[in-house]
């Protein structure tokens, strides 16, 4: 496997912060989204624990992806039989993902420090609230972190379709690119 992207496919770098980013996103939306079903005390706390560092090593994971794609360029896209209207739509999935990417995390370290509580860096530090409390600033920021997440899984289902679409229809190796181990 090389470490940089070919003509023919993602290099394992890009491949690894992909799969690194879609286990953290599920993980990070399950626990955000079923988290108030753990047991109270140190379940729910390890639960939120596990939402937030998720949450921070995917904005994490993304900045060294985007500085990774300053020096090594993906793959050009896969021909299709809908042409350049389909690789339009690709792209513009691509950057809604990424600023998704950004605002679902962004939003919920709003609403931490809206609470009034420290965002956890990874149990080694943390970050001290730069506001007082504010219940229902928190509450509104929450409510915008769980919409903004919730579209996050929506457009990542669409990517993810996409993906299989053009593995089953089109018969491209846009999916096979993206795996490990897929052969050139």
């Amino acid at each position: 496997m090389r470490i940089f992207n070919t003509a023919e496919r993602y290099g394992s770098v890009v491949q690894f912060m992909h799969w690194a980013t879609v286990i953290l996103v599920v993980c990070g939306w399950l626990l955000g989204t079923f988290g108030d079903d753990l047991p109270r005390g140190a379940a729910r706390n390890a639960g939120l624990f596990i939402h937030m560092s998720a949450g921070l090593l995917v904005l994490g994971i993304l900045v060294l992806r985007l500085l990774w794609r300053m020096i090594d360029a993906p793959p050009p896209p896969e021909k299709t039989p809908l042409g350049p209207r389909l690789d339009r739509a690709g792209r513009l999935a691509h950057v809604v993902l990424y600023l998704l990417l950004v605002a679902v995390p962004i939003a919920g370290i709003i609403a931490q420090f809206a609470r009034g509580r420290p965002v956890p860096l990874f149990g080694l530090t943390q970050i001290a609230s730069p506001w007082v409390a504010d219940r229902a600033f928190a509450h509104s920021v929450t409510e915008v972190h769980e919409l903004l997440a919730n579209a996050l899984m929506a457009v990542a289902a669409l990517h993810a379709a996409a993906a299989l679409a053009h593995h089953y229809l089109f018969r491209d190796r846009t999916l096979a690119r993206m795996l490990p181990g897929a052969r050139s």
